[in-house]
């Protein structure tokens, strides 16, 4: 038998586990010009939570009583489309599925002799992709300035950081443990990082943290931690919208500082973006990637969970920070 997950609910606040389901069904069969694939690994991310909301966004949300859908690493079983061979393996957009077929579109071979296959989903995968090109292409970080990550040791942060340095900057993190602040200093090389839980006032740690001022902010969380930051920002500081862990499970439309007056007084650009407006650009942003990995200058860090049935709880404990780097299910 194989196994699937839907969404049965569409949450209200945090994802909660009865929102998913699991079902048995037959072991699918691949017709002409289809692969059979097994699931490897399963990225879990926190954008997921907005597509469980039926609402209009840069992506359509899941359907209720259909299968999630998020990257995923699979070994190709049995083909009958040119250019897979059984024992290959794919990265691509697929199901929560144990097995499904596929006509091949959408999926990429990746080398396991290369990399780690969970890195084709993490550093060399779309969040490295976003680290980099969130980064370099809004935040434009120069020698000397000074960078702070917000959602510093998950697992775009911790890359944008470790870029960020590449770059000759100082980099600020700003996470949730104690743990995990000496991590992103001895481990991926930030020069000094803040537990938003036991600051008293972040306005002022992180003025203590940034003496020069904020030249670049790549935003992950939003919420009352932007809010800190936006008092500390230079002139012509930029300020990298990545995303909004904090206010995704919100009931209602959060409300925060009017960023106006602060970008209107610094002359600061903001910006959102979504890392697909940049898919012109993925193959010389791997490239530089891949090069960096190679080189030593980038490390990367994984919570690898074991188990399909672990794929929901996975994804829950992201909103509670329970992921060092990226978050992934080994099946």
């Amino acid at each position: 038998m194989n196994q699937t997950i839907i969404l049965d609910k569409r949450p209200v606040g945090k994802p909660r586990l009865s929102d998913f389901k699991f079902l048995s069904e037959e072991k699918p069969q691949i017709k002409t010009g289809e692969i059979l694939l097994e699931t490897n690994y399963v990225s879990v991310d926190p954008y997921l939570r907005g597509r469980m909301n039926d609402v209009k966004s840069y992506i359509a949300p899941f359907q209720l009583n259909k299968p999630i859908s998020s990257g995923i690493i699979a070994r190709v079983v049995e083909s009958n489309r040119t250019g897979f061979s059984p024992g290959d393996y794919v990265t691509g957009m697929l199901e929560w599925k144990e097995f499904q077929t596929s006509s091949g579109k959408g999926l990429y071979k990746v080398d396991a002799e290369k990399a780690p296959l969970s890195a084709y989903l993490g550093i060399l995968g779309l969040t490295g992709l976003t680290a980099y090109l969130g980064l370099t292409e809004i935040g434009k970080p120069k020698n000397g300035e000074t960078v702070v990550v917000s959602g510093a040791a998950g697992a775009v942060g911790s890359v944008a950081g470790q870029i960020a340095k590449i770059r000759g900057c100082r980099v600020v993190g700003i996470a949730g443990t104690n743990e995990k602040v000496e991590m992103l200093k001895s481990d991926f090389g930030f020069d000094a990082a803040i537990n938003y839980h036991t600051a008293q006032n972040m306005g002022r740690a992180i003025a203590m943290a940034c003496p020069d001022g904020v030249d670049v902010y790549f935003d992950n969380v939003a919420g009352n931690i932007s809010d800190a930051v936006l008092f500390n920002i230079n002139k012509f500081a930029r300020i990298v919208v990545c995303g909004a862990i904090s206010v995704y499970n919100e009931k209602s439309l959060p409300k925060g500082l009017s960023v106006q007056p602060f970008l209107v007084k610094n002359s600061a650009l903001m910006q959102g973006f979504i890392v697909n407006d940049y898919a012109a650009i993925f193959p010389e942003a791997i490239k530089q990637l891949s090069e960096w990995m190679v080189d030593g200058k980038l490390a990367y860090t994984e919570t690898i969970v074991k188990g399909f049935d672990q794929i929901p709880q996975a994804f829950i404990d992201l909103f509670d920070g329970k992921n060092k780097g990226k978050m992934i299910v080994k099946i």
